[in-house]
This record gives C-alpha cells, structure tokens and sequence, in this order.
C-alpha cells in the first residue's frame, strides 16, 4: 500500500483530502441522508484508490553506479542548512585531500513549506537553498579544491538521484542536524539512502548552534 506520510508534503496532501472529504460528507448529509451515504462512498473510494495506486511493495528506484573519469575521485556533498558549517567543511576537505584530484558537487535541496509547496510556490525555497550554496562552495573553495554547486529537488532523495545522473559521484556526503534538531534523521533519510545508492554515503552530524558558541 501507498504511504501517504512518507514526506511533509504528503502528509499535508493527505491531510487536505481527508478535510475536504469530510466537509463535503457532511454537506452532503445536510442535504439528504442517502445524498451524504453517496457522498461518503465515493470520497471513501477516491481516497482508497489514491492509496493503492503505487502496489504494495513498489520496488525502489534503480541502484545508480558512479560514472568518474578515470583518475578523478568525484564527492556529492547533499546538505540543507548545515551546508555552510564548519565540521562539514573540515571532513569533506580532509577526504579530497586524501583522494588527490577531487571534483566537489554542493547540492542543497530546495525545502519548502508544506503550504508553498501545495501552491507551487517554490520561488522562496530555492533562493534561500542557493545562497547557502554559495557560502558553502566560497568556504571550500578557499582550500583550493575544486567545487561547484547546485539547487535540488525538494525531496532529498530525489536531489541526490538528479545529481548522481549527471554528476556521477565516487561518494556521497550527507550533512544534518545533530538528532532530535534533524528532520532528515527522523524521515530516515541516511538510510534509505544508503538502501537506495550504490555509492559509499558518510554522515556528517554539523552542530551549528555550538559552533557559533565556539566563535564567540
């Protein structure tokens, strides 16, 4: 069956249906009572045919392979707003130095708003997404690599799809919040990941709030 809480955004997509569902039942009802058994049936239907229109088991989405040049080790960096911390710098610096020629890709998701994103407005998500890769690649670049970066699709896992279909990667960075701050570690995110990409994926924990007391 469909799990319609596997995201925020279709959790809110699902909430929305059932809301709408149940006013238009009960409107329905106001009317007749036989007009709102129809009612009900048929908003009952719709929502169990929204259910169970991926089966159950659906099979995940293909295992990508890397596609490097030869003697060029490639790191996909994927990161929300831990993307400018310190310790996310620090781990991705010392694994390219350690590979020698290494091309970085900076790839922040643009997260939206359950209400923005069911009005498709992704305008502010993604403005906001590519100034925090701009900082990120300006600080990594610093050390002389060599970075670029980009705005993601929405869905993190979907991010990283796109990205490994272009950019091919040898191995994949993941940065979040430390846990009970991340809502990529409470979605699962890492793992399924890990579960869904053939390439080598590290967890970088990036906590911003004591690294800015550590500036101070």
């Amino acid at each position: 069956m469909r799990n319609p809480l596997r995201s925020e955004a279709e959790a809110f997509r699902f909430l929305v249906v059932v809301i709408v569902g149940a006013l238009v039942i009960v409107g329905a009802a106001y009317i007749n009572t036989w007009v709102g058994v129809a009612a009900a049936a048929i908003v009952v239907g719709g929502v169990a045919w929204w259910l169970l229109r991926a089966p159950s088991g659906e099979p995940p989405a293909p295992r990508l392979a890397s596609a490097t040049p030869e003697g060029m080790h490639r790191i996909l960096v994927v990161a929300n707003e831990t993307v400018g911390g310190r310790r996310l710098r620090e781990e991705v610096t010392r694994r390219a130095q350690a590979r020698g020629q290494t091309e970085i890709l900076v790839v922040a998701p643009a997260l939206n708003s359950p209400v923005r994103h069911w009005v498709s407005d992704e305008d502010t998500a993604r403005a906001a997404a590519a100034e925090r890769v701009r900082t990120s690649v300006a600080g990594l670049a610093e050390t002389g690599l060599v970075v670029r970066g980009d705005v993601g699709d929405g869905e993190p896992l979907q991010a990283i799809e796109d990205a490994l279909r272009t950019f091919g990667a040898d191995e994949i960075v993941i940065s979040t919040h430390p846990e009970g701050r991340s809502h990529w570690l409470e979605q699962g995110l890492v793992d399924e990941a890990r579960e869904r990409f053939a390439v080598p994926i590290t967890h970088v924990v990036v906590d911003l709030e004591a690294e800015r007391e550590e500036v101070r």
